[in-house]
């Protein structure tokens, strides 16, 4: 509507008012600061998540620092505490199978005390071993701070995936999951520093200040329990269902985003509190079709991604190298921060490749990468060791196999584990996953210097192809794609509850993923 121009006694005119314009301005106003509200709320959201997840990973710089400081300090612990070759396989390995126990009680701890408050516990564990590591004056004592620090590790890294997936936002979900596998390199990668840092001091000194500055990490988790909110799905089971309302509306873009996980979140805990529901153990050792195939899925992946090898490559870097032809002792650890550096960065690249591309091209790229690396490693420690040529390609092929893992198989892993698995079993199956994962880890661990004895170093990295080759073949048979879904759709397409309305699910994920791709 506009008003005439209107002549007064003067004869000035005053001009037409377009009311219809005036209005129309005050709308786009209104709609801009409507915008702008929802971008500040959008920004505070993912910085907000992105905090807790960076808080809740700290536990496993703890595990990673612990591989990597290892794989040097020993050589200085053999020579203070004259332990043996098996002693040393002992040391090694052990906390791996440690942890096992830790990871089993975690399940159980978190589900009883929160995810919070787990992590809190694994960290004040940790550091006791720690402690009690440093000043270890026999292998006797040195094996009591590893039993506490293995327990607080395997509390650590079962508990961590779990919380991030469960806060996450679904386009995100990936991303932010990979964030305990950064930390596990980022730990390795200062646990080779360290070892070039203090291996210039006294035998006696030198392991004792490497395994102490172990203890730092767990120092600042104090701090973040000040900052990290409880798991909102922890919440609902607990009926705290306003809290866990309040959680989901931080650490999601939009509020009807919130409570349509919310409603998701209470459908799945209906579920858990029926009277006819099994108790979680009776119902993972006698599983129904669907909980069986998450079971394989879970378990399988945790432990291909062990026995395939990575952590003899990372606790024994320094006797492969040794192997190739490298004697000297700080030219060996300078070797394994170059080994440590690589599988820091490419753990960056899977991070912002884990929800673009996929989980499962990654587990191809990664699983096909490690074969031809360690069947090239063992190909050159085997035909080719002792001269330059050969240690140039040792390290090659150990960074390259480290790189690959990393793309894909070291954090997809946690990534499906924590996420394929329903509410009501998430904590413990996944707890049992992490066992999995431990104990082969400590059988490689645990055996790689006596069957390297038997068989030689190159024969044992051919057996570790075979094994990854083998990998190749359970992801294509096995392993879905879980890119794009809300963790009770991954819980439904198990079920085959989306067989029959997949399109709908997976268009309906695909519109929030182009939506936000470019937004987070």
């Amino acid at each position: 509507m506009t008003l005439p121009a209107v002549e007064n006694d003067g004869g000035s005119v005053f001009p037409a008012v377009s009311i219809g314009n005036k209005r129309n301005k005050y709308q786009r106003m209104d709609s801009d600061a409507e915008g702008t509200r929802e971008d500040n709320h959008r920004s505070r959201s993912r910085k907000y998540v992105m905090a807790c997840a960076f808080f809740a990973s700290l536990n496993n710089v703890l595990l990673g620092y612990d591989v990597g400081v290892m794989s040097g300090a020993v050589l200085f612990i053999q020579q203070d505490l004259n332990i043996t070759e098996v002693q040393t396989e002992v040391l090694i390995g052990s906390l791996s199978i440690i942890s096992l126990f830790g990871s089993l009680a975690g399940g159980r701890t978190s589900d009883s005390i929160g995810r919070k408050w787990t992590m809190a516990l694994a960290a004040l564990v940790f550091q006791t071993g720690a402690a009690v590591m440093a000043v270890a004056p026999s292998f006797e004592v040195l094996m009591i701070g590893r039993t506490f620090a293995g327990i607080g590790i395997g509390l650590g890294v079962m508990i961590a995936p779990v919380y991030i997936a469960e806060i996450s936002p679904t386009v995100a979900r990936g991303f932010l999951t990979s964030f305990p596998e950064i930390f596990i390199n980022l730990g390795i990668l200062l646990g080779y520093v360290s070892n070039y840092a203090f291996s210039g001091l006294s035998v006696h000194i030198s392991w004792r200040i490497m395994l102490a500055v172990g203890i730092l990490p767990s120092v600042f988790i104090g701090f973040a329990l000040c900052v990290i909110p409880e798991s909102p799905r922890w919440l609902v089971l607990k009926g705290q269902v306003d809290r866990a309302r309040e959680v989901l509306m931080k650490t999601n873009e939009r509020d009807d985003e919130a409570e349509e996980r919310l409603a998701e979140i209470q459908l799945a805990a209906a579920k858990t509190g029926g009277g006819e529901e099994r108790p979680v153990w009776r119902e993972l050792l006698s599983p129904s079709p669907a909980v069986r195939k998450m079971l394989i899925v879970g378990f399988g992946i945790q432990c291909f991604q062990q026995i395939t090898g990575i952590d003899a490559t990372v606790y024994y870097s320094p006797e492969i190298l040794k192997e190739a032809g490298i004697q000297d002792e700080t030219k060996l650890l300078a070797a394994t921060v170059a080994v440590g550096i690589t599988k820091t960065l490419f753990i960056l690249i899977a991070t912002f490749m884990i929800d673009s591309v996929g989980r499962k091209p990654l587990l191809y790229v990664s699983t096909i990468g490690m074969t031809l690396c360690l069947f090239s490693l063992s190909f050159t420690l085997t035909f080719l060791g002792q001269g330059t040529l050969g240690i140039a390609l040792a390290l090659l092929f150990v960074c390259g196999n480290v790189a690959f893992f990393s793309i894909g198989m070291g954090p997809v892993c946690w990534v499906l584990t924590s996420e394929i698995f329903p509410l009501r079993l998430r904590a413990q199956a996944s707890a049992l996953g992490a066992v999995g994962n431990r104990v082969c880890s400590g059988l490689v661990a645990m055996s790689f210097l006596s069957v390297s004895r038997a068989i030689t170093v190159g024969g044992t990295f051919f057996v570790f192809s075979l094994v990854s080759a083998l990998s190749v073949v359970f992801v294509y048979m096995l392993v879905p794609e879980t890119s794009g879904k809300s963790l009770e759709q991954i819980e439904l397409m198990f079920q085959g509850g989306m067989e029959m309305k997949g399109a709908e699910v997976e268009l309906g994920d695909a519109e929030r993923l182009v939506r936000k791709d470019q937004e987070f």
